[in-house]
């Protein structure tokens, strides 16, 4: 994929000396001891690796508690490059952790489960593709002989996996459960106010299918205010159609359970890190690398900061089928609905600022 990347300054940052990037600074210890505990993250086609992340990564341990000196941190160790595709700008959505009422068992009223991944579902990579699988499958069926397109959303909701013991819970919306999936992760609130999460363990392997896009085709909603609150509130006012909808996308997500550690973080992401709501980005993996800042600019997108531009400094910490090019990102905004509301209509051009490692600049064009 071809895209442009050019030098600039720190004052050619729009609004930087306003931002305060201290989070950035504590999301980047976890992604430190992550990549020195566990294994370092796979670099992404731009290049920027690990290795030349960890002067910055290793520094982020110092005690940096002013907006000031986070500034200076980044101007320190990073040298900010303007990237996007060869025409036009980037690109931002953004994307948040649901909060739902479950119960541990079924009844009348809560009976749409959400899955642990089942035993017969497997990782496919190049060493045990069948022959003419499309090469986009990551996950398939085992049945000890061979392995096949595993079933799709339809199969399951209609009862593939019924009498596996998969269940974690249940919730009383089956729209509630297709926005977990959209969304990769949920907190569960229980009747005695205990509180679990779930993030994404696997899939089926099949395409993503936006229902907002079949809607715009077939009429129902208008392109020009989609958003999460309207999918859900068409979806919520035609009860009849709402499975010949959903099992239009055929990709279902099964989910690990893990506890709520830390109220104000949100769940481990790709990068097997929690999310810093507000400065976490989803981005292309395979161009970008974990742990890199991008400093993202719109002036149309005023919903987040009480009506001001977005300006601010975020750390790539997440990735996401939808998330494709060089300067396409997704906004983590927190858990819970105030978060799901700020985060439902962000459609809006960016300006992204990739900011590569000094070390590393002159690989990039920077004297």
């Amino acid at each position: 994929m071809s895209f442009r990347l050019e030098p600039v300054s720190f004052d050619d940052l729009p609004g930087w000396r306003d931002d305060d990037p201290t989070k950035v600074i504590e999301a980047m210890r976890r992604c430190q001891k992550h990549v020195s505990t566990v294994k370092p993250y796979r670099t992404g086609s731009l290049g920027i690796s690990v290795d030349d992340l960890m002067p910055a990564l290793s520094a982020s341990s110092a005690d940096i508690d002013t907006a000031e000196g986070a500034r200076a941190f980044f101007e320190k160790h990073f040298v900010p490059f303007l990237i996007g595709p060869d025409a036009g700008s980037g690109f931002v959505t953004a994307f948040y952790e649901p909060e739902i009422e479950v119960r541990a068992e079924a009844n009348e009223t809560y009976r749409y489960p959400l899955y642990r991944r089942p035993a017969d579902l497997v990782d496919i990579d190049d060493s045990n593709r069948p022959d003419g699988m499309d090469p986009y499958f990551a996950f398939g069926l085992s049945d000890g002989d061979r392995i096949s397109e595993y079933p799709d959303r339809r199969a399951i909701e209609q009862g593939y996996l019924a009498g596996r013991s998969l269940e974690i819970a249940y919730a009383k919306s089956k729209i509630d459960v297709f926005f977990v999936h959209v969304q990769g992760a949920a907190r569960l609130v229980f009747p005695d106010g205990s509180r679990r999460r779930v993030t994404y363990a696997a899939k089926t392997g099949h395409y993503f299918s936006p229902v907002g896009k079949l809607l715009i085709e077939r009429g129902k909603i208008d392109a020009a205010t989609v958003s999460m609150m309207s999918i859900r509130a068409w979806l919520e006012g035609h009860p009849d159609d709402v499975d010949e909808v959903l099992w239009h996308n055929r990709s279902f997500i099964f989910f690990r359970e893990a506890a709520v550690e830390d109220e104000h973080l949100g769940p481990i992401a790709a990068a097997k890190v929690s999310l810093e709501p507000g400065r976490s980005l989803a981005v292309d993996r395979l161009i970008h690398t974990f742990g890199v800042p991008f400093y993202i600019a719109s002036e149309s997108l005023t919903r987040l900061d009480d009506g001001k531009p977005f300006q601010r400094l975020m750390l790539a910490l997440d990735t996401g089928s939808a998330i494709v090019g060089p300067a396409r990102g997704d906004i983590f905004t927190g858990s819970g609905f105030e978060a799901g509301e700020r985060a439902g209509a962000v459609r809006n051009a960016a300006d992204f600022y990739v900011f590569v490692p000094r070390a590393a600049a002159a690989r990039y064009g920077h004297a």
